[in-house]
């Protein structure tokens, strides 16, 4: 027996609303009841003249009406919290873009509600659902990579200036989310140190860096810039036996695995008069570029979404995961404000088996100020 469809309500028709309508309305085992704006207009606008489903202006009215059992939230950052927390109360599973919370306390608050609840919430950390990023999980975790040496992402075009938000909270929860999902279990991250810019007096950083050390001693780097002429999205994974380098926008290699880089011989294995010389050889092998599916990611996070609740089973990119983005959120924003210094990453305590990445304690002296946890910390100009 196949179980009904489930009732889901969007919230938000602005820019992302309308995929999420879209993949709602094309996953069997959702049933898409209301898209849910302010602006009723445009709400209507996006599901057409024909459509049967209900519009309305009010999340009150959604949340109270039976035949609504989840909801997908697409609205600003800052409505997050309050959005998810009412929908919880109410009974409703959540799906919340990234991020999460507007910070590490809010976020922890909705983690517990959910948890108390016996509700799935969920990130739409879309970019953890592309074949890409799930082929370079499974090689990660299953050791066709060796050991990881480091991390690399680039997410830099000529985007929006957000008004409310800086750059780091608007692009680096996607490569910290997938940082999050492809991470092996004995890999975490550990510190941060972020440099963020604002050359053109936007009030808040518009290009920045931010190098996370793990607990391996690695290094993963991101940076992130609205201010660039031209689109760059790579990302590279570097492990002792194979390189892999993802390139979003080369439509016909996206995904490269190289066995190619240096093999080292312990030192004790050789004598002093030629250790400078043979300690470190460079390993020249094959290219393989992996054919993968050609999917749409936002489907697979609507029937990742549906699967959990029939299941209730936690999603891969459950609120525990946005927790952990949320820690490495705020730490870069502290140490934005502190003019780059290394901020250490927020323990998360009490997840359940399987969710725990260890972290470190932070005295409250320590914890970012209102400002930062929205991406308003000071800048170098």
């Amino acid at each position: 027996m196949t179980s009904p469809p489930i009732g889901i309500a969007v919230i938000g028709a602005g820019y992302w609303g309308p995929n999420l309508v879209r993949n709602a309305q094309a996953t069997p085992g959702l049933k898409l009841e209301y898209l849910c704006d302010l602006d009723v207009g445009r709400a209507k606008k996006v599901l057409g003249d024909y459509s049967t489903v209900r519009v309305s202006g009010s999340v009150d009215e959604v949340l109270a009406d039976p035949a609504v059992s989840a909801v997908a939230i697409a609205t600003p950052t800052g409505t997050h919290f309050d959005i998810a927390m009412k929908a919880l109360e109410a009974g409703k599973h959540v799906l919340v873009e990234k991020p999460l919370a507007p910070s590490y306390e809010e976020g922890r608050l909705l983690v517990e509600a959910a948890a108390r609840r016996k509700r799935v919430l969920m990130l739409d950390h879309t970019f953890v659902y592309t074949p890409v990023v799930q082929h370079i999980r499974e090689l990660l975790r299953g050791g066709e990579l060796g050991d990881l040496q480091y991390l690399d992402s680039v997410r830099i075009n000529l985007g929006l200036v957000q008004p409310d938000i800086d750059v780091l909270w608007d692009l680096a929860p996607h490569d910290l989310s997938i940082f999050e999902a492809i991470l092996p279990d004995d890999v975490w991250p550990v510190s941060v140190a972020a440099h963020g810019s604002d050359p053109i007096g936007a009030g808040h950083a518009c290009v920045a860096h931010l190098t996370i050390r793990l607990s391996n001693d690695a290094l993963a780097h991101v940076h992130v810039n609205w201010l660039s002429p031209t689109k760059i999205r790579t990302f590279v994974v570097g492990g002792s036996r194979r390189t892999v380098v993802w390139d979003d926008l080369n439509p016909t290699q996206r995904l490269s695995v190289h066995d190619r880089g240096v093999d080292t011989v312990a030192a004790q294995a050789v004598g002093p008069d030629t250790r400078g010389r043979t300690i470190v050889s460079y390993r020249t092998g094959d290219t393989v570029a992996p054919a993968l599916a050609n999917l749409e990611a936002l489907r697979s996070v609507m029937v990742e979404f549906a699967d959990s609740i029939v299941e209730g089973r936690p999603p891969l990119t459950d609120g525990w995961a946005g927790l952990r983005v949320l820690a490495m959120l705020e730490a870069a924003s502290m140490s934005l404000a502190k003019d780059g210094i290394s901020i250490p990453i927020q323990a998360i305590d009490g997840a359940p088996a399987g969710h725990l990445r260890r972290g470190n304690d932070i005295s409250a002296d320590d914890q970012p100020i209102e400002q930062s946890r929205r991406g308003r910390g000071e800048v170098t100009v």
